[in-house]
C-alpha cells in the first residue's frame, strides 16, 4: 500500500519512519486550544477592522463636509473587496497553503487599519478601506478549509462555531470600542484604537496558531477552478441560497449603517459612544445563530427561513416608531431574524455542495458581502433623500425578496416529491431541506 503524505515538514533529529503519525487536533489538547483562539483572535481582528467605520459614519460625515451615501462608501468600500476577492484568494491557498495566506493577510489588514486614520480626505479613506477588504478576504477564504483539515470531524463544529464568534465579537467589539473612543478624542482616534486592538489580536494569532500538519499544495488550475465555479453557478439551489444570503445581508447593511445616523439626529441626539453602544444588540445573533440548528430540527430549513422573515419584518416595521425603546426592540428582532436566516443558508451551501466546497462557501460569501456593500449604499442614499422610513422600505424590499425565494424553493420541492409518481417531468430543483 503506498504511504500516505500528510504534508507535515519533516525535522532533521525530531522525526523518523518509526514515529507516530501525527494526528488531527481534538478538544482537550494544547494544540486544539492554541489554534481555537488563534483563529478566534484573527477573527476578532479582522471583522472589527472590516466594519471600524461603521458606527463613525455620522462622526465621518461631519469631520469631510459628506453625505451620508458619500461616507458609506467607508463601509461598502472594504466589504466590496472582501466579495471580489475572496474566491481567488481561496483558490491561492490551494497552492501556497492556508497558514501563509492567513498570515499575510492578517499582516497587510492590521498594517493598513493603523494608516486609516492618517487619511487626508474622504477619496483616501475609501482606497485605504478597499484594500483592507481585499487583505482581510483572505481569513475567510482560508480559515474554514485550514479548521477542516487539522481538526477531528467531531471537533470540527465546536472550532468553526469559535472562529464565527470571534467574528460576532470583533464586530460587535469594533463598533463599540471606535464610538467611545470617537466620543472622547474624535473619529481618528476611534480608527486608531481599533487599529490598535487589532495589532495585538494579530500577534497573539501569530504566536499561537500551529503549523498546518496536513496541507497537500494543489496545483493552481484556474480553469479547473473556472469549471467548478461554473457548475455552483448552473445549480438552482446554490443560486437560491446566495440570493438569500446576499438580500439578508442588504438588510442588515442598510439598518445598521443607517442607524447612527438617526440617533444621534433629533429627537434622540445619542452621544457616539452610546451608538457604538447600540450594537451590543450583536449578542442577541451570536444566540439566534446558535439556536439555528435546533429551529431546522423542529421546523425544517424552510420552516425556519419563514420564522426569520417573519421576525426581520417585524423589527423592521418596529424599528418606524419614533420611541426609543421600541426602535431597540426592533433592532433585537432585526438582528436575531438576520442571524438565524444567514446560520440556516451559510450551512445549506455546504450540505448541497458535493465537490468543490471552498468554492462553494466563496461564493455565498461573496454574494452575502456584495449585499452588505449594496445594503449600505442604498440604505444610506434613501435616508439622506427621504429619512428613516426610505431606509426600512429598502430593506422591507430585501426581506419579501428572501420570501419569494423561499416560497419559489418549496414549490421546487412540492414538485419533487410528485416526481415518483410521474406526475410531473423528472427536471426538478432540489428541494431546501
Amino acid at each position: 500500500m503506498p504511504p500516505v503524505h500528510t504534508g507535515a515538514a519533516v525535522i532533521p533529529g525530531a522525526s523518523t519512519p518509526s514515529s507516530p503519525a501525527p494526528q488531527p487536533h481534538s478538544p482537550g489538547r494544547p494544540g486544539y486550544r492554541r489554534m481555537s483562539l488563534a483563529l478566534f483572535a484573527a477573527g476578532l481582528a479582522t471583522f472589527a477592522l472590516l466594519y471600524s467605520t461603521q458606527a463613525l459614519l455620522p462622526a465621518i460625515s461631519a469631520g469631510f463636509g459628506v453625505t451620508a451615501g458619500q461616507a458609506s462608501w467607508t463601509v461598502s468600500a472594504a466589504t466590496g473587496a472582501l466579495a471580489l476577492f475572496v474566491l481567488p484568494l481561496s483558490a491561492l491557498s490551494e497552492r501556497f497553503g492556508r497558514t501563509r495566506m492567513m498570515t499575510w493577510s492578517m499582516v497587510i489588514a492590521v498594517g493598513v487599519g493603523l494608516l486609516v486614520p492618517l487619511a487626508p480626505n474622504l477619496e483616501w479613506l475609501i482606497v485605504l478601506r478597499a484594500v483592507q477588504g481585499a487583505a482581510i478576504a483572505g481569513i475567510p477564504a482560508s480559515a474554514m478549509a485550514y479548521l477542516a483539515e487539522e481538526v477531528k470531524p467531531k471537533a470540527l463544529v465546536a472550532a468553526i462555531g469559535l472562529f464565527v464568534a470571534g467574528n460576532s465579537i470583533g464586530g460587535m467589539s469594533g463598533r463599540i470600542v471606535t464610538g467611545w473612543a470617537a466620543q472622547l478624542w474624535g473619529w481618528r482616534a476611534g480608527l486608531l484604537t481599533v487599529g490598535l486592538m487589532a495589532l495585538v489580536c494579530a500577534v497573539a494569532f501569530l504566536v499561537l496558531l500551529p503549523r498546518a500538519r496536513f496541507f497537500r499544495p494543489a496545483s493552481l488550475n484556474p480553469r479547473a477552478v473556472g469549471r467548478t465555479v461554473a457548475g455552483h453557478l448552473r445549480d438552482p439551489l446554490l443560486l437560491r441560497l446566495y440570493g438569500i444570503g446576499a438580500l439578508f445581508m442588504t438588510v442588515f447593511g442598510a439598518v445598521y449603517t443607517v442607524i447612527g445616523y438617526r440617533l444621534v439626529d433629533e429627537p434622540f441626539s445619542l452621544g457616539q459612544g452610546v451608538v457604538g453602544s447600540v450594537f451590543l444588540v450583536y449578542l442577541v445573533g451570536t444566540v439566534s445563530s446558535a439556536a439555528a440548528g435546533r429551529l431546522v430540527a423542529r421546523a425544517g430549513r424552510r420552516g425556519a427561513l419563514y420564522l426569520a422573515v417573519t421576525t426581520t419584518a417585524l423589527g423592521l416595521l418596529l424599528s418606524l416608531s419614533d420611541s426609543l425603546a421600541a426602535i431597540l426592540a426592533g433592532l433585537v428582532l432585526i438582528t436575531a431574524g438576520f442571524f438565524a436566516g444567514h446560520a440556516v443558508a451559510s450551512a445549506a451551501v455546504s450540505r448541497t455542495a458535493k465537490t468543490g466546497r471552498a468554492q462553494a462557501s466563496a461564493l455565498y460569501q461573496s454574494a452575502y458581502y456584495l449585499g452588505s456593500s449594496a445594503g449600505g449604499t442604498l440604505g444610506a442614499l434613501a435616508y439622506h433623500s427621504s429619512g428613516w422610513a426610505a431606509t426600512v422600505g429598502i430593506a422591507l424590499l430585501a426581506v419579501v425578496g428572501v420570501a419569494g425565494i423561499t416560497l419559489y424553493g418549496s414549490h421546487a420541492a412540492r414538485t419533487a416529491r410528485l416526481v415518483g409518481s410521474g406526475a410531473v417531468p423528472a427536471a426538478v430543483v432540489r428541494p431546501l431541506r
